[in-house]
């Protein structure tokens, strides 16, 4: 079985929700606010009604299945898209939160044999981002939730505004899943500085090493020992660079609150194989280990790199841990 935990969803009922935040789907691409994501699409639509039908066009059960049988993917599971986390929309962040696990739930509940779903929740708002998860996850079926690495509007992962959205996540049993996000999509009319698309191509994997950096040196993880999380992109650059991070947690942190040494936290934390190479991808296998690997592609997203799995060395029972095993698990899913 071969399980994806990273796939995006966007759904007609998560677009043109707010007259200036939208998300809209334009001509020009993904449009929040001032922002509009250059992605180069293989048509350029001639009108924004056109951009909007060939994406959602991309969203429907047959499209997603069609494509998961021809890449032998089993199960997906799906997340918001990080261009649309509105950590900077004040009172449409919560609003959109709650949009998008009503869509994301029942979008999935048409065929839950293939797709469960990340929840979404503003974490700019922490105590309302709690009461939204509990509801994603015990009345939707959310199977964790999916968070942006840095900066909920100001917010880090250390914070302690928030405790009560690790707290509610520890006491629900569920993991995070860490995506990063553009930062220029709340830099207003400035969004056009950030040059070739950076902060979301490099950026997103900053982003994601910050967050288990903030989390460990923080020490929100001696707060919440279970608190579990799941890191795409292959973890950013953190596992690429965990000898640096741990050997200058000790000796240039001095404002780190660790109690315990730096790697000795790595128990709380999965990640995949989405890296180009299978030598990276051997290399990620072997310092985080089989136990702690998970799939995720950003499934139908900018680029295909095959079975993750292939070419790692790794035995048939270890390639079934990470190919779909770990997930099992991770979420709790059925087969």
């Amino acid at each position: 079985m071969l399980i994806d935990l990273h796939a995006h969803l966007v759904t007609e009922g998560m677009l043109n929700r707010h007259a200036f935040w939208g998300p809209f789907m334009k001509a020009q691409g993904f449009t929040v606010g001032h922002f509009s994501l250059g992605t180069r699409q293989p048509k350029k639509a001639v009108s924004d009604a056109q951009a909007q039908a060939n994406l959602l066009s991309r969203m429907t059960h047959d499209a997603r299945r069609k494509l998961m049988a021809e890449r032998g993917v089993d199960r997906l599971v799906m997340a918001t898209p990080s261009h649309a986390f509105m950590y900077w929309a004040e009172d449409f962040g919560n609003e959109y939160a709650r949009i998008c696990n009503d869509e994301l739930s029942a979008w999935c509940a048409q065929d839950p044999e293939h797709f469960d779903f990340w929840a979404h929740a503003n974490l700019a708002d922490p105590k309302e981002a709690a009461r939204e998860i509990e509801r994603a996850v015990t009345q939707l079926g959310a199977r964790g939730v999916c968070v942006g690495g840095a900066n909920f509007n100001g917010l880090q992962a250390y914070s302690e505004e928030l405790y009560p959205v690790w707290d509610k996540v520890c006491a629900l049993d569920v993991p995070l899943m860490v995506h990063g996000y553009n930062q220029s999509v709340w830099w207003g009319e400035r969004h056009t500085e950030d040059r070739f698309e950076t902060t979301s191509i490099v950026g997103d994997c900053v982003d994601e090493t910050l967050f288990p950096w903030y989390l460990i040196c923080g020490g929100v993880l001696d707060a919440f020992p279970t608190l579990k999380t799941y890191v795409t992109h292959a973890g950013g650059m953190f596992v690429f660079q965990l000898g640096r991070l741990s050997e200058l947690n000790k000796t240039m942190a001095p404002d780190a609150r660790n109690k315990r040494p730096f790697m000795e936290y790595l128990q709380n934390f999965w990640f995949d194989l989405d890296v180009h190479h299978p030598a990276l991808r051997r290399g990620v296998a072997e310092v985080v280990g089989v136990d702690r690997l998970v799939i995720g592609t950003n499934f139908g997203g900018a680029y295909d790199n095959g079975d993750l799995t292939e070419g790692l060395g790794l035995s048939d029972a270890e390639r079934e841990k990470v190919r779909g095993g770990n997930a099992l698990q991770l979420l709790k899913l059925s087969r």
